[in-house]
């Protein structure tokens, strides 16, 4: 995993923002992560950005934590490396 293409990645800009985070996801991890966890990864950054740390993020269908449908914010960040993203108004909606 590398933290300076993270880092190059989080500092996208507009409409790059979510193309950064996806081109992360799938390719500084092995095996890539879905594109479908684009959405739950935003809202993860968003609710730990807010201080929402416990914060339930619904996952899409076919994907479980813990046997479970949703998962801690904090536990979307850590498994996905998306620390480069923390960081007040990243993906407000």
């Amino acid at each position: 995993m590398g933290n300076m293409h993270a880092s190059e990645y989080a500092s996208m800009k507009g409409k790059n923002k979510d193309l950064g985070l996806l081109a992360h996801l799938q390719s500084n991890h092995y095996p890539p992560v879905p594109a479908s966890m684009l959405g739950p990864s935003k809202r993860a950054i968003n609710a730990v950005n807010k201080g929402k740390h416990d914060s339930n993020i619904r996952l899409p269908e076919g994907v479980m934590y813990k046997g479970k449908k949703a998962a801690p914010a904090h536990a979307i960040v850590e498994a996905h490396h998306l620390h480069a993203w923390l960081n007040p108004n990243q993906f407000e909606e």
